[in-house]
């Protein structure tokens, strides 16, 4: 395969449905979070060759990737204003990534498959818009696999690891904090953003070791009863190299601490 400059991997919030493009209350709370989604690509070293999204969206019973030329896009939030069923994202898929990330898993020991009929859900084409709103860019989609190990997710991201030094941007696309609930429970989203701040902050080892008991963590299922926005950091994280994890970003939804990490 090709070498380039290597790419980082990433792990970025997708925001809250499609309110980064509404107008009123829900899209003012999400207009910080949108800003830094505009401006990540000044972060990177070099544009992408292409970008392997993991959604926390999508679970399958192995790891799948999107395997068709042209995805169809799945507007997989409810009780939205009709024009956000309207939104578009026509960038092309990444077939033949798609075959490489998989054999990547595969040698590694990991089942995979591609899935030639599944589409882009809003975790793929909401923060893609922002990011690289002209859609020119290759895009291959990657499901959480089921039951949402922490350390099954960590090995993911290392076979992937290799993507990076050919142009692939890895990007885990969740929210590091996910209760709907309790959305305005700031104490507990501090909480966890500084456990996060202490886990990432280590090499690979560290990483992975924090990250495999983040229930336990301080506000840790208060943060996520259920964890698959968080797993996209695992596969984030286990691509990265032995660097410690770079916070690219802290901001927050309302009174809710949200973050957005690098690995290199």
């Amino acid at each position: 395969m090709p070498q380039h400059p290597s790419m980082p991997s990433v792990y970025l919030p997708h925001g809250g449905g499609p309110a980064f493009f509404m107008d009123g209350a829900m899209g003012n709370m999400f207009r910080p979070m949108g800003k830094f989604l505009e401006s990540f690509h000044t972060l990177l070293p070099v544009r992408p060759a292409a970008i392997l999204v993991v959604t926390a969206h999508w679970e399958a019973q192995v790891p799948s990737f999107c395997g068709a030329a042209q995805p169809a896009l799945i507007y997989d939030y409810y009780g939205f204003p009709k024009e956000t069923y309207a939104i578009t994202y026509p960038a092309p898929g990444a077939p033949a990534l798609a075959e490489r990330a998989a054999g990547l898993l595969v040698k590694a020991g990991i089942q995979a498959q591609v899935d030639p009929e599944h589409g882009w859900d809003h975790g793929v084409f909401i923060p893609l818009k922002l990011l690289y709103p002209d859609a020119d860019i290759p895009v291959l989609a990657m499901s959480l696999k089921a039951g949402l190990d922490p350390m099954d997710h960590i090995a993911i991201g290392a076979a992937l690891r290799p993507l990076r030094r050919e142009g692939v941007l890895i990007m885990g696309s969740g929210m590091s904090y996910h209760n709907l609930r309790q959305m305005g429970n700031s104490s507990a989203a501090l909480d966890f953003d500084r456990w996060l701040d202490g886990a990432l902050a280590g090499d690979a080892e560290h990483r992975s070791s924090w990250l495999a008991q983040w229930s336990r963590a301080p506000a840790g299922r208060v943060s996520h009863p259920r964890e698959e926005h968080l797993l996209p950091l695992m596969v984030a994280s286990g691509a990265g190299s032995d660097a410690a994890g770079r916070k690219l970003w802290s901001g927050a939804v309302g009174a809710t601490a949200v973050a957005a990490w690098a690995f290199d």
